[in-house]
């Protein structure tokens, strides 16, 4: 769950002023937590305090209404609703988020039925759900058997046919983002070189980099200073979830 929050911070100053060098300075007094973060926290919140995942959602997103580059404008009217129902979507937004019931939840059955519901109060479309399961299936199973092959062949049984990517391209769709986090992550040999390849790629920098940042924690686990760094961009009342989460 940490390594996205990392990647969200570290991506966030190059979301919307793109850079394609790897060499950039991690952590930036211009970086800041975004909307990935806190709805990360909030689904690792919900599973801690055992409520819905729409109503941590709500209170988490209400709790912090402007986050560095805000929300998208779909989830922000889901936000600021009085009655909010589920509206479609298919953005990235739902995969972003999923990271936490990949490591609460071991059995496999479990982790993709959890996956489908925290995606359901607002991304709800087919590929949408598809894109939450799928990259809580992918970290469920690095966590838990360190197998690339088996990475592979996850991959393959829900982008079968994995597209050209364009770089730089904005693309918030779950289509066009998981597949590539999975691409950046297959590609990497450690935690902060997934990290800068993600972000260096362009395009939606912070939420690419939050999705290849929750795989590479759970292949190579996150470097203590690393870690650290990103808790310190967070608010103490973020912080405590995290650290309760892991059990610190």
């Amino acid at each position: 769950m940490l390594g996205a929050i990392v990647g969200d911070i570290v991506g966030s100053r190059f979301e919307f002023n793109n850079t394609h060098r790897s060499d950039f300075e991690l952590f930036h007094k211009a970086c800041s937590f975004t909307d990935d973060t806190i709805c990360t926290v909030a689904i690792a919140d919900a599973i801690l305090r055992k409520c819905s995942y729409q109503e941590s959602l709500l209170r988490w997103c209400q709790s912090y209404p402007n986050p560095m580059g805000g929300y998208g404008g779909r989830f922000g009217q889901w936000v600021a609703s009085s009655n909010p129902q589920p509206y479609n979507s298919y953005g990235n937004g739902s995969a972003m988020r999923v990271s936490p019931v990949a490591w609460a939840f071991d059995n496999l059955v479990d982790v993709l039925d959890e996956a489908e519901k925290t995606a359901l109060p607002t991304h709800n479309h087919p590929e949408g759900i598809k894109g939450a399961v799928a990259v809580a299936h992918a970290i469920n199973h690095l966590r838990l058997f360190d197998d690339m092959t088996g990475f592979i062949d996850i991959v393959d049984s829900y982008y079968p046919d994995l597209q050209e990517f364009t770089r730089g391209k904005f693309d918030e769709t779950c289509m066009g983002t998981v597949p590539l986090a999975f691409k950046i992550f297959y590609q990497s040999n450690s935690f902060e070189e997934a990290i800068r390849k993600a972000v260096a790629w362009g395009g939606d920098s912070d939420t690419i980099a939050a999705i290849v940042g929750s795989l590479a924690e759970a292949r190579w686990g996150i470097p203590w200073h690393i870690g650290e760094k990103a808790l310190s961009y967070l608010p103490q009342s973020m912080q405590s979830v995290i650290r309760l989460f892991y059990g610190l």
